[in-house]
């Protein structure tokens, strides 16, 4: 068994942060977890489960450096779907700088798959400036770079159409689709967490499975037992909700994330890998039926 660590988690008490906590705490490490809210329930739920509470935002320079004090790493990851992508990258940029003045001894930063190059995706440069920024501190670092989230399929605009017997995304019929599960996520990040020697300095693209829309309904299909048809979201109905959202998919119509995954399943066996099908088996999906409230997407 790997010697347990302490590790500071920031977003611990959502989806992402959250899968790399409780992964961490079920590997015998220690967590601090980062929240802007130590009352809620999920961070009670992590309390109970051995995380040491911090609060604090990451614009906060000095409480995410009283968090940090003492630790051996940072799982730092960031979101623009709050406050915009400029706040994004400020936030990153002032957490990695508390890290290092804590000196905290290696960072993971969750970026995003194509975020190493000009995309004109705002929420892609974001991470891409926060990146930019870690070259030059100083603090050894690792970058995982995640495409697709397996889990925005459960969010609601997915959900609806999911309900009505369609999957859709605003992507060509023929086009692939690179995701990866939350739960590999958190593996490859705590494989990073445990083997700094090996992994600090590295950029690590992810993907679970790569799939065109009707292999994916198809895989869908085959786990939730109902027929599934593909349909393309028209790109201009994406730009009326979010210009943001209509830059990524355009990006990934046309250009998209091209890792090898064979090459990296390989590299990482470790890891549990799951294909869309294996993903879609250890859901619940009763929430077709049910109509219920789901979490939102993962970024």
């Amino acid at each position: 068994m790997p010697k347990p660590i302490t590790v500071l988690v920031a977003g611990a008490t959502g989806r992402q942060g959250g899968a790399v906590a409780r992964l961490l705490l079920e590997s015998g490490h220690r967590v601090r977890a980062l929240t802007r809210n130590p009352g809620s329930q999920r961070a009670a739920s992590l309390h109970v489960l051995g995380a040491e509470l911090h609060e604090g935002d990451l614009d906060d320079r000095a409480a995410v450096r009283r968090a940090a004090d003492g630790v051996d790493a940072f799982f730092l990851m960031t979101t623009p779907f709050e406050e915009g992508a400029e706040a994004e990258a400020r936030q990153g940029q002032r957490a990695a700088e508390a890290a290092r003045d804590a000196g905290v001894k290696h960072l993971v930063f969750s970026s995003v798959g194509g975020a190493n190059h000009e995309t004109g995706v705002p929420i892609f440069e974001s991470k891409r400036a926060i990146e930019a920024h870690l070259a030059q501190l100083g603090l050894p670092f690792t970058v995982v770079a995640p495409p697709y989230f397996m889990e925005n399929l459960l969010g609601p605009p997915s959900l609806a159409t999911l309900r009505a017997g369609t999957l859709s995304l605003p992507l060509p019929p023929g086009r692939r689709l690179q995701m990866v599960a939350l739960a590999d996520l958190a593996g490859i990040v705590r494989l990073v967490l445990e083997r700094p020697g090996e992994l600090a300095g590295r950029r690590i693209d992810l993907a679970s499975d790569d799939l065109t829309g009707a292999e994916a309904a198809a895989a869908l299909a085959g786990v939730i037992g109902r027929d599934l048809a593909y349909a393309e979201t028209p790109l201009e109905a994406v730009r009326a909700r979010s210009e943001d959202d209509f830059r990524m998919w355009e990006w990934l119509g046309r250009v998209g994330h091209d890792t090898d995954l064979g090459a990296l399943h390989r590299a990482f066996p470790e890891v549990s890998w799951h294909s869309l099908a294996a993903w879609a088996r250890e859901q619940d999906w009763s929430v077709l039926e049910a109509g219920d409230a789901v979490p939102p997407r993962v970024r």
